[in-house]
């Protein structure tokens, strides 16, 4: 499936639908018979755990905090985990696997073409980020804090698409698609702009950015950085400068916006 031209990305990636995903793989955990009624739980487990987190911090947050936000007893969330450590290798593979079964898996129109399937990427990291927003941050804003096994299963997963930029890059400048002196460090760098979608939600709220603003910028800035000097620029998206500049425009009358150091 192209995810990125799929319009069901909230139906897809419900924490609903992610929790019945959990279950599958985590088969032999839960002693609950009837799945309905499992994947409704472990949904308003999962909820209660990225509210808590996001307010306190996973480690101050109990089983018995999460217990009461959700609406469970102690002994009903034991059903689905034995502890939080567990809980938290359900989180954090569910969004591992997620993003890299969605972004392993580009449409055969764009793996032909370099800069397309670089806009596959990005577009589909920053839709699903969005569909998943709690997760993302979670499994961004926590990584410090978390087990060793935990820790590094969340470096892979960013390795791993680090890994996948890079290798589009590489077979860009390969073909003469993209100028690029260190495709590693092209990659790093192009990550946090993804990163940033999620993380600093709260900042382009305020500057009254959409997604849809959000996405053709960040696109339009890679493009910019990657296209060959002696080339003519590639042609945009379909209103894709027109909504460039559109988002340049409201951040500039955004109430509240500055323009200083870190703005």
């Amino acid at each position: 499936m192209d995810y990125a031209r799929h319009r069901s990305w909230a139906v897809t990636f419900s924490t609903e639908a992610l929790c019945e995903r959990i279950l599958e793989r985590h088969r032999d955990a839960p002693r609950v018979q009837k799945t309905r009624v499992a994947v409704a739980n472990l949904a308003r487990i999962i909820d209660a755990t990225l509210r808590l987190s996001n307010k306190q911090g996973f480690h101050a947050t109990s089983l018995r905090q999460i217990a009461g936000m959700s609406g469970l007893s102690m002994g009903g969330l034991y059903t689905y985990f034995p502890g939080k450590q567990m809980l938290l290798s359900m989180i954090l593979g569910e969004v591992s696997t997620t993003a890299m079964e969605v972004l392993a898996n580009p449409p055969d129109d764009v793996t032909s073409d370099a800069a397309a399937h670089l806009r596959w990427i990005v577009t589909t990291h920053i839709r699903l980020s969005e569909a998943m927003q709690p997760w993302f941050a979670f499994a961004f804003m926590e990584a410090k804090s978390f087990p060793q096994t935990e820790r590094r299963a969340a470096v892979d997963m960013e390795a791993s698409t680090e890994t996948m930029i890079a290798d589009v890059l590489k077979a860009g400048v390969a073909n003469g698609t993209f100028a690029v002196a260190e495709i590693g460090l092209t990659a790093a760098l192009i990550k946090p702009l993804l990163q940033d979608w999620y993380v600093k939600r709260a900042k382009y709220r305020r500057r009254g950015t959409s997604i849809e603003a959000y996405i053709a910028t960040v696109t339009a800035f890679i493009d910019h950085a990657l296209t060959p000097r002696h080339a003519e620029p590639r042609p945009a998206e379909p209103s894709l400068s027109r909504q460039v500049r559109a988002a340049a425009a409201k951040d500039c009358h955004a109430p509240g916006t500055m323009k200083g150091p870190g703005g």
